[in-house]
């Protein structure tokens, strides 16, 4: 009698994209976003909203640029050339931790007091 025959694998360098279910999903998101912004052009045309996303988007850009070009860079060699390099490695101290006493015991939980509920016509069986 002959081995059964098994399924072919997919091949290991396909991509997550060419999954059917997510090519579906990246034209639905595609057309909902399409259709989104033509309802906010329709709405508030293209000088009022789009103008404005525009603008605060390169301003938006401009503040990443300036923190990630400049102010990273000066704060690392302000802490490098101001309080040394031992400053600027210097682990943060951790605060110390009392330790705790192995000869005191400790007191035992004891029970809960029961709480006392009235019973009730409509708590009752």
């Amino acid at each position: 009698m002959a081995a059964p025959r098994r399924r072919a694998a997919a091949p290991r360098n396909s991509s997550w994209l060419a999954h059917p279910l997510v090519r579906r999903a990246g034209i639905l998101l595609a057309v909902s976003f399409g259709l989104a912004l033509l309802l906010v052009a329709y709405l508030f045309g293209f000088d009022g909203f789009f103008g404005r996303l525009v603008g605060a988007t390169f301003v938006w850009f401009v503040l990443l640029g300036v923190t990630f070009l400049a102010v990273v860079p000066f704060v690392n060699w302000a802490a490098d050339n101001w309080f040394g390099r031992s400053w600027a490695e210097h682990p943060t101290p951790q605060p110390a931790r009392k330790p705790r006493a192995a000869n005191t015991p400790k007191t035992p939980a004891g029970p809960k007091p029961t709480r006392y509920a009235p019973r009730s016509s409509a708590n009752s069986d």
